[in-house]
């Protein structure tokens, strides 16, 4: 029997063990050990007996190892009990393996790539050579190694296990295979399913012909061409005016059906890997880290990244002053031919920990238990439930007129149109941030189209056509109103090119699109896209009908009797009124009720779309992957986050405007 002395107090290792048995058993039911564990040496006696960890700290580990689903060794270096060395040379006593120095002696490429370099990192393990007839395998993750050698190729086998860090292996990884990597990145998503071998030259030749012949018929035929359009726009107003008053009526009848709010914690929280793709973001940086802070979750299962541009210098050595903690770390995305937020995600998942995949912008500032909902959410939803969506919110709608408007807008559509939609079982166009995955449904997805520059809405798709169902879940979280009239212009334009960008790919074969969805989501995908896009580039053509309203000559007079004429102008009056009530009852809580007032303004606010429509047809002409960055950390001087309090606040400063332009997104 060995004794080992902790300060005054001298402790048996059997009386340890047993000590450690009874208080690690935990009130909810937990899984047996894996069966490679059985017979061996506890790894936290062995850190006891070899001086690297205290008694005390391991029976916290224990207990907090009994609730959640995470290794010890995770817990133990997230709250900086031991250090991965220490924690290296325990697993290698404790399965009787050598510890390996990758840096000495690095892996071999060839056997990376019979492998595949993704099973690598999503694996943790990295093949080092051929010895013996067989190969060598350092793993950070010993209790596993039984289970990963089932998906190793049996030509390399037998395998034999050695020891290394999760970060020597990541590292040895990225150092031979990089490259490969951030290649297959860009091209995740199966080719019939990605907007990457699209013929721009073709498409440009084509939505240029259609202007033109509709330019060149209004010459020739006005009053056909004209009916034409006329009647185009009419029908796309009635349809998307139908399905925003169903989505609003839906969400009405089941507005207590968001059911995360009173649901029991799950019998073992899951570890949570949050991505956060920055560019050019040097001033957000320190913010960030506070906000992220604020989130109440274990953070031995908190796994937040931060994706920066390898070539991004001045965000990447803004971090590094950050004083980042442990759960935060930051990876480099190697520089390609393209550069885009779908791109930096896909490769960035191969280095996720966790089971459930986040995605936050580099300004927002989610509820402090907003991952405590999401996990609850997923452990009772069911299977097909693949992706739940937060609730996004402006922190400075009181800035100026613009965030004001743009604060009801967002509110109608997370608070009203979108859970509407979902519970009406039609495709959800996803957010770009506060959504959360289960991870193996997003990898065998392909993960985003890194070409898509509305990536979430086409992901939104194409998980409703393998006939997984995304739900809003009632947390929030607050972002920055972009509330200056040239980047709303650009933000919204790039907003709507995607949408147009995405209804071209899925609708490559209807046929097909119309089997996956069925018929009823089919045609309200089309109304959701073809017809929201519709209804900003035909805009000026419907404001023009306001014109009979105040008794002044149109055109459309000569086509209609006035019987039509009204029913015509009461369809113009009811679309708007419904617009007008679908905001109020969105703004109508106690920290959007000041808005009320300024809903009838919008009608002066969504003219700026049109704009939009047409800044995205010139794009989808000229540069239809250009992507027009949004600049960040303008107006949020002296906020108050959720979860804080005003004591807080000044810690999220303003700062100096960055560059305006750049080939990314928000």
């Amino acid at each position: 029997m060995k004794t080992t002395l902790y300060g005054q107090k001298a402790v048996s290792s059997d009386n340890l063990s047993d000590l450690t048995a009874r208080l690690a058993k935990p009130k909810r039911r937990v899984p047996p050990p894996r069966r490679a564990q059985i017979g061996r040496t506890p790894l936290g006696q062995i850190l006891v007996d070899m001086g690297y960890l205290s008694p005390g700290d391991l029976l916290k580990a224990v207990s907090l190892r009994g609730r959640e689903e995470a290794r010890l060794g995770d817990i133990l270096i997230a709250h900086g009990w031991i250090t991965e060395t220490q924690l290296m040379d325990a697993l290698a006593q404790q399965w009787n393996a050598s510890p390996y120095d990758l840096a000495q002696d690095p892996p071999d490429p060839r056997l990376i790539d019979a492998i595949g370099a993704e099973l690598c990192c999503t694996k943790v393990i990295a093949p080092v050579k051929r010895v013996g007839g067989a190969t060598l395998v350092a793993s950070a993750h010993p209790d596993l190694f039984d289970e990963i050698r089932k998906e190793l190729p049996e030509a390399y086998g037998p395998y034999r296990m050695v020891i290394s860090t999760e970060r020597a292996i990541t590292d040895s990884l990225l150092a031979r295979r990089q490259t490969h990597m951030i290649r297959r990145a860009e091209s995740r998503v199966a080719s019939e399913m990605s907007c990457r071998l699209r013929d721009e030259r073709r498409a440009a030749v084509f939505l240029f012909g259609l202007l033109f012949s509709t330019a060149l018929g209004l010459i020739a035929m006005p009053l056909v061409v004209f009916s034409i359009i006329t009647a185009w726009a009419i029908l796309t107003l009635l349809l998307t005016t139908g399905l925003k008053l169903w989505a609003g009526i839906t969400q009405i009848r089941h507005k207590d059906s968001l059911p995360t709010t009173g649901a029991a914690a799950p019998d073992r929280l899951p570890v949570i890997s949050i991505m956060v793709p920055m560019f050019r973001e040097p001033d957000i940086a320190p913010r960030l880290v506070a906000r992220m802070s604020r989130l109440h979750y274990p953070r031995e299962l908190l796994d937040l990244v931060l994706v920066v541009e390898e070539d991004d210098h001045m965000t990447r050595d803004a971090l590094a002053r950050a004083d980042l903690p442990r759960w935060m770390r930051v990876l480099p995305v190697p520089d390609g031919p393209i550069r885009t937020k779908p791109r930096a995600l896909n490769y960035a998942l191969n280095f996720c920990r966790g089971s459930i995949i986040g995605v936050y912008d580099a300004e927002d500032a989610p509820h402090p238990d907003q991952l405590h909902t999401i996990a609850r959410r997923f452990a009772h939803a069911p299977a097909d439930v693949a992706c739940l969506q937060g609730v996004l919110d402006y922190y400075n709608p009181s800035t100026n007129w613009l965030s004001r408007c743009f604060t009801i807008e967002y509110a109608t559509w997370f608070r009203m149109i979108l859970p509407g939609v979902a519970k009406a079982g039609f495709v959800v166009p996803l957010g770009g941030t506060t959504l959360f995955f289960r991870r193996k449904v997003l990898e065998d997805l392909g993960c985003w189209d890194a070409h898509n520059v509305t990536e979430d809405a086409d992901l939104g798709v194409r998980l409703a056509r393998k006939g997984y169902r995304t739900e809003l879940v009632s947390t929030v979280t607050q972002e920055e109103a972009n509330c200056r009239m040239l980047p709303w212009i650009k933000q919204r334009s790039r907003w709507l090119k995607g949408y147009a960008i995405t209804w071209a790919v899925h609708m490559r074969d209807p046929k097909r699109l119309m089997r996956d969805l069925g018929p009823r989501r089919f045609w309200a995908f089309q109304v959701m896209f073809l017809g929201s896009l519709s209804q900003y580039v035909l805009a000026p053509l419907l404001w023009s009908f306001w014109l009979m309203v105040f008794g002044l000559p149109h055109p459309i007079e000569m086509l209609l009797s006035p019987f039509q004429i009204k029913l015509l102008v009461a369809g113009f009056i009811t679309a708007e009124l419904v617009n007008i009530c679908l905001a109020v009852w969105a703004v109508r809580g106690e920290s959007h009720r000041f808005l009320i007032p300024w809903v009838p303004t919008m009608q002066l606010y969504f003219p700026l779309g049109a704009l939009a429509a047409w800044k995205a047809i010139y794009e989808l002409i000229e540069k239809p992957f250009y992507w027009d960055k949004t600049t960040h950390g303008i107006f949020d001087l002296h906020i108050t986050l959720p979860g804080t309090t005003n004591e807080q606040a000044p810690a999220m400063q303003a700062s100096p405007p960055r560059p305006k332009r750049a080939p990314w997104i928000n």
